[in-house]
Order: structure tokens, then C-alpha cells, then sequence
């Protein structure tokens, strides 16, 4: 078979890497009586989303070494630290992936080839919340 003859369509390429950090937190506008008003931890798992409509030489939306800079962010300012005390925000999932969204975009987007598309942050294997990136 020639697979030279296999047309490439046209559409947007998206590539996803998966990060992790442990931390601590609680949330305090909650009432006493619920679980997440107390002091608990996770071992979170960050995934970040990237698009792009070409590919860089060899083939990449983006190089996943190029994103060690984030890696770096989260191992230094967020793992093994109490986010309550920490971020400017009561740390839910959903905040945290807006979060980590703008800090993205703003440190590590600029030096890479593709396109911030969506944060998703799990706190356990059953429950994550995503942050779609809007109108890049």
C-alpha cells in the first residue's frame, strides 16, 4: 500500500500531559459540619490540555519537555503546602484550575508553540473539575 496516497484533513491537533502534587487544604466558607471545612489533603493530578491547527518540526503541538517549567511551579509553590494559606482564593478544584490556567498562559504559554485549551485538577479518582481556557 502508498501510504503517501492517505490524505492528512484538516482540524486541530490536541495533546494533554498530566502533573501531580500532594497539598493540603480545607475550606473555610463552608459550615463546621461539612468534611472540606476541616483540614484534609489530596494527591492532586493537574492535567493541562494543548491545541494547535499545524504541527512544530518533528511533528509536535508541543514539545511535553517544554513544559517542565510548569512542573517546576507546581513542585515549588503548591506541593506539599496548605493552599488555603497560599492562594488569594478558598482552594476548590474549580478555582484552582483557573489558577493554574493563568499562570500557564501567562509563564509558559508565551514560550511554546501551541495553545492553552483547558486545566483539568483532580482530587480523587472520582472527581475533577476542568477550566475551559475561552476566545484565545
Amino acid at each position: 500500500m502508498d501510504f503517501s496516497s492517505v490524505p492528512l484533513p484538516p482540524g486541530e491537533l490536541t495533546i494533554a500531559k498530566t502533573f501531580s502534587f500532594e497539598a493540603g487544604h480545607r475550606l473555610p466558607g463552608l459550615p463546621d459540619e461539612h468534611k472540606c471545612s476541616r483540614q484534609h489533603g489530596h494527591s492532586y493530578k493537574v492535567e493541562v490540555i494543548l491545541t494547535a491547527s499545524s504541527l512544530e518540526e518533528p511533528g509536535f503541538v508541543t514539545d511535553f519537555g517544554a513544559l517542565a517549567p510548569f512542573k517546576a511551579f507546581l513542585n515549588t509553590e503548591l506541593d506539599h503546602h496548605n493552599l488555603h494559606e497560599i492562594l488569594p482564593f478558598e482552594p476548590t478544584s474549580e478555582r484552582l484550575a483557573q489558577f493554574l490556567a493563568g499562570w500557564f498562559i501567562q509563564h509558559v504559554q508565551p514560550t511554546i508553540p501551541g495553545r492553552l485549551l483547558a486545566v483539568q485538577v483532580r482530587e480523587t479518582q472520582s472527581s475533577w473539575a476542568r477550566f475551559d481556557v475561552a476566545g484565545q
